[in-house]
């Protein structure tokens, strides 16, 4: 069980953060992947996650031998830049204490040592696998966590105005309860105990992590609470449908257009590739972009189209 101490000026302090941050979001994500957390719906998603992620991602397994990442990947910076700079900042005695508590007696890979003496090369280490495993992980639904993030920012505003702090903090626990100056979260794991002594709240949610909260809890710094909002992502962004069906829905030609669209096309590009003319091309275009799937773009006499987010994960590739 999660048990989150108030005192009676953090009640003051909570507060919702008011944009997705994308390092805790990759890293929720990581973890529902590699966990094998939210059970068969999320098959498709983390077979194809852990078939795509690259080489150069590798390194951010090594951070968590044993499920158990070091703390001071736990940042809320609203870019993967932002977030990063808040890691490196992370004081040298924090970093080995949590590289020791992270691998105890385990033999430990030669770059994490280069990570525990404050090693230049190794902290480049973990930026380039960071910034892989976002771009293959998130970048292509980054728009859709932005989407999803307004939704709940404006249903947690909402719910505070009709039912107040404590209805709104048990709302996004189900069957946590604010009992004594207590948030009671039963089934958490570990058992932990974790007092806010005026530091205040933020509340984050994230879409890749369906169980339970993930907590930072960072010596004079606010807690932040990162918890599952809704079912999930993932589901949605995976291949769940077949291009047959696809296709009965959106149309032969218009699938492939939306599949083109994973790189940027002109019309007249776009025509070619699909062997139609140009006012057909332009029609399918329209049509996608209509339903969020592309988006145009004009350069002059030029426009250009390219899928979005949406559109990729309709898309399934």
């Amino acid at each position: 069980m999660l048990r989150v101490h108030f005192a009676a000026e953090d009640f003051a302090r909570i507060r919702f953060a008011p944009r997705p941050a994308p390092l805790q979001e990759l890293h929720a994500a990581l973890t529902t992947a590699v966990t094998q957390r939210g059970g068969p719906l999320f098959a498709p998603w983390r077979g194809r996650i852990l078939r795509s992620l690259p080489a150069t991602s590798s390194p951010l397994a090594d951070l968590a031998p044993a499920g158990r990442p070091p703390s001071f990947l736990d940042v809320i910076g609203d870019t993967m830049a932002d977030g990063f700079d808040q890691i490196r900042a992370t004081s040298p005695g924090l970093v080995r204490v949590e590289l020791e508590r992270v691998y105890g007696t385990m033999p430990v890979p030669r770059w994490i040592r280069g990570l525990h003496a404050g090693d230049e090369n190794a902290w480049h280490t973990l930026h380039r696998a960071q910034q892989a495993a976002f771009e293959t992980v998130l970048a292509p639904v980054w728009s859709v966590v932005q989407d999803l993030h307004r939704e709940e920012f404006t249903r947690y505003a909402l719910t505070v105005a009709e039912y107040g702090v404590a209805g709104t903090l048990t709302g996004l626990a189900p069957g946590s309860r604010l009992h004594e100056g207590r948030w009671e979260w039963p089934g958490a794991a570990p058992d932990r105990d974790v007092r806010l002594n005026g530091r205040g709240l933020v509340l984050l949610p994230t879409f890749h992590h369906p169980a339970g909260p993930l907590l930072q809890d960072t010596p004079g710094h606010p807690v932040v609470l990162t918890y599952p909002a809704g079912p999930g992502l993932p589901p949605a962004a995976g291949p769940v449908v077949s291009a047959e069906a696809l296709a009965a829905v959106l149309g032969r030609t218009r699938l492939d257009a939306l599949r083109l669209l994973a790189e940027p096309h002109t019309t007249t590009s776009l025509a070619n590739a699909l062997h139609v003319s140009n006012a057909t091309a332009s029609s399918h275009a329209a049509a996608l972009r209509l339903a969020g799937m592309a988006t145009t773009t004009r350069a002059g006499r030029s426009v250009t189209h390219q899928r979005t987010a949406l559109g990729t994960l309709v898309a399934g590739v």
